[in-house]
């Protein structure tokens, strides 16, 4: 992709507005770590609830969504649409709940909620658990997934791409602390939609409006990668790629067996922030972070409406084009084969006009920093509150405990290098996490 002096002008304002954002904060952030990781529990239903959806929007997430469906069509989505049914039970059983408890971190509620040694245990373990294995898968898979779009689109390596992203990202999280974090994701979000829709209405154009590209879709033959979960590769029919459930194509989703599962128990049996049952991880953050009940609950209902109904739709319709436009076989620049989640990058490089190229690539640098932002102060979280201070500093000042969650802050950044290091494809994680 080449860029004009105009789209790099973009890019570097947005590089420098989060930046400013972070040093604005940065007094703030010190005075204490419920301000760091809460903001002093003062926080709009609206920002709360947009940081929610912001932060669950990262580079990884338009490629991860193209590749279900040029793998399985529109249906293919079925893998993480399941999960509403907990958002909503969070809505309406558990947001009031969880703000009334005003505890810093879903993980120091199971101290109260049960007693004794195994309660302290069971909250260290999963402080670490979190913390540090599943946030760190977490932030491999982003990492990847930007890596891919710096890649593929400015031709830089993996790890010049991570330098200049995660650094940034670093400094202004770990500067501001959460105000930092919510603010930003909140511009970071508008950002990302409008590029995201941007590159929907080119693409729809490029392929000849929505008609055409519905008749076009009819001979195209579904991505089948070395995976045994693919059972074949015949042409997705008529209606098969854009149908909203599945044809039976493949094994993960049939769809009177397996797609029962995924609807009855994988809502309540899997674990990602946002779906897990009762709420948790940055979601509860949020809601901790609100200003009473009230604010907690709108906050996540908004959250549910946008993610679920609002914001895959641009990304998804992007992924119908690249399937008509490169026949499923976008190619992975780095490597040289096929690539099912590369099809949303090369609608980027070949259809994008002068301005919006740079509005594109600002709208992944927001997607990205806006979750890795999270992931960095969340993690944080647990180590410093949950297993720093309950078992081995105790009774320090505030200003210590602020201190170790800017260097846990650091250690969780470095480690994430090191995961995304043996990272190869996003969706894996997705589908066996």
């Amino acid at each position: 992709m080449t860029l004009s002096a105009f789209d790099w002008l973009i890019i570097a304002a947005y590089f420098a507005f989060s930046l400013i954002i972070g040093l604005y904060y940065a007094r703030r952030a010190g005075r204490s770590t419920e301000e760091y990781f809460l903001s002093d529990r003062s926080m709009p239903w609206w920002l709360a609830g947009t940081s929610m959806v912001a932060t669950t929007f990262a580079a990884d997430t338009p490629l991860a969504v193209t590749e279900m469906v040029a793998r399985n069509g529109v249906a293919g989505n079925w893998l993480w649409w399941s999960l509403l049914a907990s958002g909503m039970l969070t809505v309406f059983f558990f947001a009031r709940l969880w703000r009334r408890a005003r505890v810093m971190t879903d993980v120091e509620f199971v101290e109260l909620r049960y007693s004794g040694k195994p309660a302290a245990f069971l909250r260290g373990f999963r402080a670490l658990y979190l913390g540090f294995a599943i946030n760190l898968i977490i932030m491999g898979w982003v990492n990847l997934g930007m890596a891919k779009v710096l890649s593929g689109t400015l031709g830089i390596s993996k790890w010049q791409a991570l330098a200049l992203c995660l650094g940034i990202t670093f400094i202004y999280s770990i500067l501001s602390g959460f105000w930092g974090v919510v603010v930003t994701d909140a511009v970071q979000f508008v950002i990302a939609m409008v590029g995201s829709i941007a590159l929907a209405v080119f693409a729809v154009d490029a392929v000849g409006g929505i008609n055409a590209l519905k008749s076009k879709l009819a001979d195209i033959h579904p991505v089948v990668q070395s995976d045994p979960l693919i059972l074949s590769a015949d042409a997705f029919g008529a209606d098969g790629a854009i149908s909203l459930w599945p044809d039976g194509s493949a094994l993960w989703m049939l769809p009177l067996l397996t797609l029962v599962v995924y609807l009855g128990v994988n809502w309540w049996a899997s674990w990602y922030p946002g779906a897990e049952p009762g709420g948790g991880g940055y979601i509860a953050q949020r809601i901790f972070s609100a200003k009473d009940e009230r604010h907690g609950l709108f906050a996540t209902l908004w959250f549910n409406i946008a993610h679920y109904a609002l914001r895959p739709w641009p990304w998804i319709i992007v992924a119908l084009c690249s399937l008509v436009l490169y026949k499923g076989a976008a190619l992975n620049p780095e490597t040289g084969r096929p690539d099912a989640a590369f099809g949303y990058v090369q609608v980027m490089n070949d259809y994008l006009p002068v301005g919006f190229r740079g509005l594109l690539l600002a709208s992944f640098g927001a997607a990205y920093m806006s979750t890795m932002s999270t992931q960095m102060n969340w993690g944080a979280s647990y180590i410093v509150n949950d297993f720093y201070r309950r078992f081995v500093r105790r009774g320090a000042s505030e200003k210590h405990y602020v201190l170790a969650s800017r260097v846990a802050t650091l250690i969780i950044v470095l480690l994430s290098i090191v995961v995304t290091y043996f990272m190869n494809r996003i969706t894996g994680g997705w589908e066996r996490g």
